[in-house]
């Protein structure tokens, strides 16, 4: 049984009690392009990436030596983008409007699987591109978080990620919690299993806000 990642726990213990439907969401392609910006950020590095399979580690590869890059290298680079961010990650087509709707009859909370250390940045970020909505960093599994945002109340709970674990987290620790899953590149789904029949498969935002406030009873 996982356990809530105590950093997490004192950032959501600082936010403001709120008993109305619950949208947790995920940042990097989910809110924030990632999978398209960051292979050009690896170019001007000296890096390409590879998709062959749904990892990073394995897939960035020196342009010169064509030698895969190492977890280090990797942690490295990703900790690096994420440092400057501002100069690559754009929103997601169509996030902005549906959030504002959505906002207007929920809580929205972002929780985004990060080091902690890279988390002023990313509200700096955020709030630049007028997302003001609560910003939550984890380095531990989603679901013992989301779970705590609930709280003890009944309040429907909706959750959107890219990833498919992060959304068997959720699954496991909220167990009528409404699963979205969004990529902000589609193509990328053929690197992935299909997901299961209790985690509704959306293609984009203008097709997710629908069906989240529908899940929602907004």
């Amino acid at each position: 049984m996982s356990s809530i990642d105590p950093e997490t726990l004192r950032q959501i213990e600082e936010l403001s009690h709120d008993d109305r439907p619950l949208l947790v969401l995920d940042v990097d392609d989910v809110l924030l392009e990632f999978i398209r910006p960051f292979p050009r950020y690896l170019s001007e590095q000296g890096y390409r990436l590879d998709m062959g399979s749904f990892r990073l580690t394995g897939n960035v590869f020196h342009l010169e030596t064509g030698v895969a890059a190492e977890q280090r290298q990797v942690s490295e680079l990703l900790g690096n983008f994420f440092d400057s961010q501002a100069l690559w990650q754009t929103l997601t087509e169509g996030a902005a409007d549906a959030l504002d709707t959505i906002s207007r009859d929920a809580e929205i909370v972002l929780l985004t699987a990060m080091p902690h250390r890279h988390r002023d940045v990313r509200r700096k970020h955020l709030d630049e591109l007028g997302l003001p909505y609560p910003l939550l960093t984890t380095e531990m599994a989603k679901g013992p978080a989301i779970l705590r945002l609930r709280g003890e109340s009944e309040r429907p709970v909706a959750f959107v990620d890219d990833m498919p674990h992060n959304l068997v987290s959720a699954r496991q620790f909220v167990p009528d919690a409404h699963l979205f899953h969004l990529m902000a590149d589609n193509s990328l789904r053929a690197l992935l299993p299909p997901v299961t029949d209790d985690i509704l498969v959306v293609e984009d935002w203008p097709e997710a806000g629908g069906r989240i406030a529908d899940a929602l009873g907004l």
